[in-house]
């Protein structure tokens, strides 16, 4: 079996762990955070980020641009709505602002605005299809079960869409449609991550 630490021990090496650290990474562990909290803002109100980045000095902007940079990446996300797409707008146009090398940025986001459009496009009619398939699907079965347990006479009609199995299933169905596209867009992520 293991062994199990005290709340006194683990402190105890939390705090060896704090004196023990270099200046550069009590930077870190103070500015990257603070970096994460103006991406929030920026992206909740009409932030100046320029103007906000202003506000440090030239030792921290990196580990405050790092901070921000992770979170305006981890906002990018498949356009499945209005409110989705100008999320993306705000967060790519600050990473424009945060990141150094410029081309690479306009590079990787011209990929991702093919799969945006992609997904917009040729993704609608695959769902719009899928939902189709799905729908005409479960009505045959529900229409072979009724005709089995009732009196075939009885016409009733019953709104598959509504039942928990069609919500189900289809939700099923969409993140497996989704996935294709978040995991380019995510491979997407990672490279804007690592651009200075």
């Amino acid at each position: 079996m293991g062994n199990i630490k005290s709340a006194a021990e683990i402190a105890r090496e939390k705090l060896e762990k704090l004196e023990s650290a270099t200046d550069e990474e009590r930077l870190k562990w103070k500015y990257v955070p603070e970096g994460e909290k103006l991406a929030a803002r920026y992206l909740k109100q009409n932030l100046n980020l320029v103007a906000e980045l202003g506000n440090y000095e030239e030792k921290v902007l990196g580990y405050i641009k790092e901070g921000a940079s992770e979170i305006l990446v981890r906002n990018i996300n498949l356009p499945q709505s209005d409110s989705a797409r100008r999320t993306n707008k705000k967060a790519m146009d600050g990473l424009k602002t945060l990141k150094n090398d410029k081309v690479g940025v306009e590079n990787i986001f011209s990929n991702m605005r093919n799969i945006f459009k992609h997904y917009a496009e040729q993704g609608e009619q695959q769902r719009n299809q899928a939902y189709a398939s799905l729908k005409t699907e479960l009505e045959a079965k529900v229409k072979q079960a009724m005709q089995q347990q009732l009196n075939p006479l009885m016409g009733m009609n019953i709104d598959v869409e509504k039942q928990p199995q069609f919500q189900e299933e289809w939700r099923q169905l969409q993140i497996k449609l989704d996935s294709q596209y978040i995991r380019l867009l995510d491979e997407y992520k990672q490279e804007l991550l690592a651009l200075a």
